[in-house]
């Protein structure tokens, strides 16, 4: 079962966070805090969605998809942006993670957004596999880039 998260379910989604990160080999950049994710989801002004995927027998949460809305000029709409997608690995296999991508594409539709994208580590075959699987094609003619940091930092300061 799918649905919206709430408030209720911002440490386990700060847990299943924090587990995304570890399977992604990197712990160290997980540095939010449920306060922040309570803020960012439930705050006054949220910047980002998500919702849980739920163990239909024990109705525990077993993953999440957290999103936001971005824009595209070219199609004059808004999209989703799927910023993490994770079930846990005892719940994979299960549908899980299929019935959240169906969700956001479901809104998508619902609102006429006219894509739902997000990124994925070029070694996480399992993933890249279960995204084509659904019909997701890799943007391979964009390079992602990032500033964090001591750039960000100096380039917002006029350094």
């Amino acid at each position: 079962m799918i649905r919206v998260a709430s408030p209720d379910d911002v440490p386990v989604i700060h847990a299943l966070i924090r587990e995304l990160a570890e399977y992604e080999k990197a712990p160290e950049e997980a540095r939010a805090t449920e306060e922040q994710v309570r803020e960012a989801l439930f705050g006054e002004r949220p910047a980002a969605f998500a919702h849980m995927a739920v163990d239909d027998g024990s109705g525990d949460p077993v993953g999440f998809a957290l999103w936001f809305l971005n824009f595209s000029t070219w199609r004059g709409v808004h999209g989703i942006y799927l910023e993490d997608l994770y079930v846990r690995p005892s719940a994979r296999g299960g549908g899980h993670g299929r019935a959240l991508l169906a969700e956001l594409a479901r809104i998508c539709v619902e609102r006429g957004y006219e894509r739902l994208e997000w990124s994925v580590l070029d070694w996480n075959q399992p993933a890249i596999g279960f995204y084509e699987a659904l019909g997701a094609r890799p943007q391979d003619e964009w390079t992602v880039y990032r500033l964090t940091d001591g750039a960000l930092t100096a380039l917002g300061s006029g350094r």
